[in-house]
């Protein structure tokens, strides 16, 4: 038997940049669903607590457009989040065959001590880069989203 050649034109894993875009994103990621994790809710309901948040409540439809994700995944989070005590489910003021979702007292207390931990987290990973640098790194983000289409909440 003779060895297959191995090709010159086969770049490294790491001369891509998805590679190191994939290499910080799963270390942000991870360390944040840990925290999160610790104070009992996963990063998806994070992404739906937070949605409500801005409001005084909204329809589950409006929600799942809202955070880029379908009906159902919204629905099985909405339902955790109730057996939690964080998220009500009623009927709408304005129109009671719809239902509408809000945060909880619970919910509304919890919302900023979960946005504070978000922001811990992104300063540990990005605050050495100070706030030029930073600054031009989500503009070079947000370019690249917007070129692709990219939108909705990333929850995993």
């Amino acid at each position: 038997m003779h060895a297959t050649p191995k090709p010159s034109s086969v770049s490294p894993l790491d001369s891509h940049l998805g590679y190191w875009l994939r290499l910080v994103s799963n270390d942000v990621s991870h360390a944040f669903r840990l925290k999160v994790e610790s104070r009992g809710v996963t990063v998806a309901e994070w992404v739906v607590m937070r949605a409500l948040f801005d409001s005084d409540g909204t329809n589950p439809s409006q929600l799942a457009d809202q955070i880029g994700l379908t009906r159902g995944a919204v629905s099985k989070l909405v339902d955790r989040l109730v057996a939690k005590g964080i998220v009500r489910v009623g009927l709408d003021k304005k129109d009671r065959r719809f239902q509408t979702v809000s945060l909880t007292t619970a919910g509304r207390r919890l919302v900023p001590q979960l946005a504070a931990i978000a922001d811990d987290n992104d300063a540990e990973v990005f605050g050495f880069l100070g706030a030029e640098r930073r600054g031009e790194l989500v503009r070079l983000l947000r370019e690249i989203s917007a070129r692709r289409s990219l939108s909705g909440a990333p929850v995993d």
